[in-house]
C-alpha cells in the first residue's frame, strides 16, 4: 500500500512518513518547502509543489495508482502569525485544502486523515477536554483548522470520500533514530525556545503568568512525535473498521503540563538549568488544554509509548546534530 503524505516533508510529516516506512506502507510525499525540508524526503517518491495543483495531484495519482489514503499535514502553523496575516493563512489552509479535497475525489481517493488540532476547543473549566467538547477556536490558524473539519464533514456526508481528523496536541521529540526532527532553528513552541535558550545561553521567557492554570503559565498536553506517528499508521490500518463517513480522534498523552513544569522536566534532563524570565502574553495565546484519553485507544488501538522526559531527551539529540543534517539553504530549496 501507499499513502500520500501532504506536507511529508516537514516535522510531523517527515516522521509519519518515516513510521509509514518503518511499517512497509510507501510514502509518496508532497511539500512545497516553505519550511519542509527536501532531506526529509530522501528515500521515498518525492514531489515539490502545491495540494491546489490538480494537475500535479492528477499526475502523482497517475504515476502511483496505488495510493489507497493520503494524509493531509501541509498547512501554515504558526499562531502569531495567523493573527498578522490571516488573510495568507485562509488561503493557504482552507481555499487549498478546498481543491486538494476537489483533486482527491477526481482521482478517486476515499480515505482521507487530516492534520487537526487541539487548539479549535473551548477551554473548559479543569482545562480537560475530549472529542465532544465545545469548540471555540481563539486565533485565525485554529479557524482554520475549524473551518476545514467542517468542509470536509460537509463532503464526506454526500461524495465518496472518508474523512478522519486527528487533532494533534503538541508535539515534542523527535524521531529516535534521528532520522528527522525539529526542521526550524528558531522554533515558536514552548519546548523549542527552552533548548533555544539553554544552547544560548539566556534566560527562557514564560510568555503569559497570570493563566487560571496551578501556577499562572499556561498549560499543554506534549505528546511525543513518535507516538503521533505511530497513531496515523495505526489509523490507517483500521480505517475501514471506523464508523460514519466523518471522524474525530484527539492525541495527547492525556496529561496536561504547565509551561513552568515544562522547564523544570527540561532542567532535569539538561546538563545545565536555563533560567526562566516572566513575559507578557502573545497574540493569539490561550490557556491551554490537555486531552481525556480513551477515543484514541477504542477507535485506534493506540496510546502513547513515550513520556516527556523522553521527548525533551530526543529533542535535545536531534537540536545537537540538526545543524549537520541540515545545512542552512534559502527557503524553498
Amino acid at each position: 500500500m501507499k499513502v500520500l503524505i501532504a506536507g511529508g516533508a516537514g516535522y510531523i510529516g517527515s516522521t509519519v512518513a518515516s513510521a509509514c516506512a518503518d511499517a512497509g506502507i510507501s510514502p509518496v510525499i508532497l511539500d512545497r518547502l516553505v519550511t519542509g525540508r527536501r532531506e526529509f524526503a530522501a528515500g521515498h517518491a518525492f514531489y515539490q509543489g502545491d495540494i491546489a495543483d490538480g494537475g500535479l495531484i492528477d499526475r502523482i495519482f497517475a504515476e502511483h495508482p496505488d495510493i489507497g489514503a493520503v494524509i493531509h499535514g501541509a498547512a501554515l502553523i504558526v499562531v502569531p502569525d495567523s493573527v498578522a496575516d490571516p488573510v495568507g493563512y485562509y488561503r493557504a489552509n482552507v481555499a487549498s485544502s478546498l481543491e486538494f479535497v476537489a483533486h482527491l475525489l477526481r482521482n478517486g481517493c476515499e480515505r482521507l486523515i487530516f492534520s487537526s488540532s487541539a487548539a479549535i476547543y473551548r477551554v473548559s473549566e479543569d482545562l480537560s477536554v475530549d472529542e465532544d467538547s465545545p469548540l471555540d477556536p481563539k486565533s485565525p490558524y485554529a479557524r482554520t483548522k475549524a473551518v476545514c473539519e467542517a468542509m470536509f464533514a460537509d463532503i464526506a456526508a454526500t461524495q465518496p470520500i472518508r474523512v478522519l481528523s486527528l487533532r494533534y496536541f503538541n508535539p515534542i521529540g523527535a524521531d529516535p533514530k534521528m532520522r528527522t526532527g525539529l526542521q526550524l532553528r528558531r522554533p515558536t513552541h514552548a519546548l523549542g525556545k527552552i533548548i533555544q535558550a539553554y544552547h544560548e545561553g539566556v534566560p527562557f521567557q514564560i510568555t503569559g503568568t497570570d493563566w487560571p492554570t496551578r501556577d499562572g503559565s499556561g498549560i499543554r498536553d506534549y505528546v511525543h512525535v513518535w507516538d503521533l506517528a505511530a497513531a496515523h499508521v495505526a489509523a490507517l490500518s483500521r480505517f475501514d473498521d471506523l464508523p460514519g463517513p466523518v471522524n474525530v480522534v484527539n492525541l495527547g498523552s492525556g496529561s496536561g503540563t504547565t509551561v513552568r513544569e515544562l522547564l523544570a522536566a527540561f532542567n532535569q534532563v539538561a546538563d545545565r538549568p536555563v533560567e526562566a524570565r516572566e513575559a507578557a502574553r502573545r497574540p493569539g495565546d490561550v490557556a491551554g488544554a490537555y486531552t481525556r484519553a480513551g477515543r484514541a485507544e477504542r477507535l485506534l488501538g493506540w496510546r502513547p509509548q513515550y513520556d516527556i522526559a523522553e521527548g525533551i531527551r530526543h529533542s535535545l539529540q536531534w537540536a545537537a546534530l540538526r545543524d549537520e543534517a541540515l545545512p542552512e539553504t534559502p527557503a524553498g530549496s
